[in-house]
């Protein structure tokens, strides 16, 4: 199975409202944060050695269909010149919006500072936060990194191959995109607070413990999409 939708939008742009959706149309399952720290033993190791310029991009996304999110939107460039068939994904937001997001939840100081001298946070840094270095909380930074992130997607990927894409806009430009039905029920929404970033910094961090955190990773997730659905 390779990939057939890769998404190119950073954390924090409804990704995981976008996961469900593309998981309810069929190009399930989708990978998105969360699946790595609910196979953190497999997944850390693999994401590592991608952060290190050694990725098995075969291996890691080995039964998915589609992804959203970090750490996969770092190599977007990589992963669209892998998988050659698989349509792009751009997830967008205001810029302003999604710097006060990130900052609240994935790039909160308490959230960075909870990871501090980890394995996990090890790879962080040599993916989904690389780009960033110590300026995560500088917003003109910030915000002129992420317009030029989206614009080099533009700019990049051939426009029959790439969706630009705001989850407030529902399900018809998506399935027009992927060449699918329109469903009846609502198009999936993830409360922001809710999304993973949000909820590990209210709980102080990620759980320590491996076997712990892919525990509560997969319970999490299970949570989330039952709701997700709701109008």
């Amino acid at each position: 199975m390779a990939l057939e939708v890769i998404g190119a939008g950073p954390g924090r742009t409804a990704t995981f409202s976008t996961k469900f959706a593309l998981e309810h149309l069929g190009f399930g399952p989708c990978y998105h944060m969360a699946e790595v720290f609910a196979s953190v033993r497999r997944n850390l190791p693999l994401w590592q050695a991608a952060a290190d310029g050694n990725p098995d991009w075969d291996t890691i996304f080995a039964g998915y269909r589609s992804t959203t999110d970090f750490p996969a939107s770092v190599f977007w460039r990589e992963l669209a010149d892998h998988f050659p068939n698989a349509k792009v994904l751009l997830t967008v937001r205001d810029a302003d919006s999604w710097f006060e997001s990130v900052n609240e939840t994935i790039m909160s100081p308490r959230m960075l500072g909870s990871m501090e001298g980890t394995a996990m946070m090890k790879m962080f840094r040599g993916t989904y936060l690389k780009p960033y270095g110590d300026k995560v909380g500088d917003r003109t930074f910030m915000t002129e990194w992420y317009e030029a992130h989206n614009q080099a997607v533009k700019e990049t990927i051939a426009p029959e191959r790439l969706l630009v894409f705001h989850p407030k806009e529902g399900w018809e430009p998506l399935c027009d995109f992927l060449d699918v039905p329109v469903p009846t029920q609502p198009f999936p929404r993830v409360n922001s607070r809710d999304e993973l970033g949000g909820q590990a910094d209210e709980q102080g961090g990620l759980p320590a413990d491996p076997e712990e955190l892919e525990k509560w990773a997969k319970s999490y997730m299970a949570e989330l999409k039952a709701t997700a659905f709701d109008s």
